[in-house]
């Protein structure tokens, strides 16, 4: 091989060392950082969600659609009401908060498109399972399913 083709090789060997390090450090800094807060009226404000969206039920609220943590065991029974989008994570923005360093800041998204319900995960370290199978795209939730994110598992109701 010849001087000069060497050369170029070093030097997108290089680029592609110094693009890898800047993932690295961008992905660390997303995890460390503090969320943004959160506009006035919550997270679903001006787009025709429910204000009770996301934040725990004051009461065992029938018929309207909901997760219920099952574990860990201090807050089983915690009931988040789903309104028309709901997030899951650690930042103090998300609908559902989860105080679990298994879970990403912005873990996973329940939305209800067409009268079902569906979740996505949104990159998370750990990943998101639905009954057991881990969540890949968008996968339908029904009555009965289990969602774990990180060790908090809940069921929709």
């Amino acid at each position: 091989m010849s001087e000069q083709l060497l050369t170029v090789l070093k030097f997108c060997l290089l680029a592609l060392v110094y693009l890898f390090l800047f993932r690295v450090v961008r992905a660390v800094w997303a995890e460390i950082t503090p969320p943004r807060p959160v506009p006035a009226g919550g997270p679903g404000a001006g787009r025709g969600a429910p204000a009770a969206a996301g934040r725990p039920a004051r009461s065992g609220r029938r018929g309207e659609p909901s997760l219920v943590v099952l574990a860990p065991p201090e807050q089983a029974g915690r009931r988040y009401v789903l309104g028309r989008e709901l997030s899951v994570g650690r930042a103090a923005g998300c609908g559902v908060v989860v105080d679990d360093t298994f879970v990403s800041q912005l873990h996973a998204r329940i939305y209800e498109q067409g009268g079902s319900y569906f979740v996505e995960d949104l990159g998370s370290t750990n990943g998101t399972f639905l009954n057991g199978a881990k969540v890949v795209g968008t996968m339908t939730l029904r009555a009965g399913d289990r969602l774990a994110v990180g060790n908090t598992v809940m069921e929709l109701a």
